[in-house]
């Protein structure tokens, strides 16, 4: 059954990303010219886009937005498992080329590295986004930088004038279009990502950053997003991992959100489940240190499991887990 909303349903629209991701768990992350013996391998559909679509509306949201996949076979994959997640296959945009497809290792800590081909990703345009009615109507549109620029700008733009809400999540990171972050009301980046960030926007911004996100990560982190305030967001988060996450908001006090205690099995996607809750929270007028909580809980239940698609909380484990804690 595929999901439909109408004026009243609070509803997230994204601009995604479809990747079909094979992901390998190893002793240790292989060196030039190392071959490793795999403990285990996934090939899943996944994609940061896709993971938040699928990711809010398994909390519950109806989901709109646009996916672009190629005319290869990996297109009719990327497309069932959209509706098999229960979305609508109106989202997917047909592109010549390859779909997206990208390939990750995770070590014994559960640590990551990865690597994306962004194929038909590339493909999606301003123009698609001007005939996507629905953005227009959304309570938060969400982007990530798996896609292009143009997409992304305008889709912000569309926003900002309809009175809807942004969010951006700049990974894999790369430098802003001009204008984006003005556009930009929620931003939310890790560690790696917001000292990119930092560097792009001003020199200077990161001067002992390095040193201070291994001393103090907590108090680092939070002049890091009170210094994002100031080129535009309303909200910054920025994700520490096992030290959860800081959030500032204009005129508040930096909020800390600590980490959920898990035992970690494959961190990849446990980011993009942190951000869907949020939005989810967000967009369903919840407080933010609720939202955060939220947020870092989706995070955590994805932390410990293998894979991300079907690791992806629903609403009831989501509860269970917060009861629980």
């Amino acid at each position: 059954m595929t999901a439909t909303w109408t004026d009243e349903n609070i509803f997230l629209f994204v601009l995604g990303s479809v990747v079909i991701a094979c992901s390998a768990k190893v002793d240790s992350f292989p060196q030039p010219g190392e071959s490793l013996r795999a403990r285990t391998l996934t090939v899943e559909t996944g994609g940061k886009g896709l993971n938040l679509a699928v990711g809010a509306h398994r909390l519950g949201l109806a989901v709109d937005g646009l996916f672009a996949v190629g005319d290869d076979l990996f297109g009719p994959l990327a497309e069932q498992a959209l509706t098999g997640a229960g979305l609508s296959s109106t989202m997917i945009r047909r592109c010549p080329g390859a779909t997206g497809a990208g390939i990750g290792f995770t070590n014994h800590d559960g640590e990551n590295c990865l690597a994306v081909h962004s194929g038909a990703n590339r493909l999606l345009s301003a123009d698609h986004v001007r005939a996507a009615a629905g953005l227009r109507r959304a309570a938060l549109v969400l982007a990530q930088f798996e896609i292009d620029d143009a997409p992304i700008v305008e889709a912000f733009a569309l926003a900002r004038r309809a009175g809807v809400r942004t969010l951006l999540n700049p990974s894999p990171f790369r430098r802003l279009p001009a204008g984006l972050l003005a556009r930009t009301d929620i931003l939310v980046a890790n560690a790696v990502e917001a000292a990119q960030l930092a560097r792009d926007l001003a020199p200077g911004l990161d001067a002992g950053l390095d040193a201070g996100m291994r001393s103090d990560p907590l108090a680092t982190a939070a002049a890091l997003a009170v210094s994002f305030l100031a080129f535009g967001p309303d909200l910054v988060v920025v994700t520490l991992g096992a030290h959860g996450a800081v959030a500032c908001r204009r005129g508040g006090s930096p909020i800390h959100q600590p980490a959920f205690p898990v035992t970690t099995v494959d961190t990849l996607g446990a980011g993009d489940a942190f951000t869907a809750g949020l939005a989810a929270g967000l967009a369903e007028g919840r407080p933010l240190e609720e939202c955060l909580r939220r947020a870092a809980a989706c995070g955590a239940i994805v932390a410990g499991r293998i894979g991300v698609f079907d690791a992806l909380p629903s609403a009831d484990e989501l509860e269970r887990l917060l009861a629980g804690a």
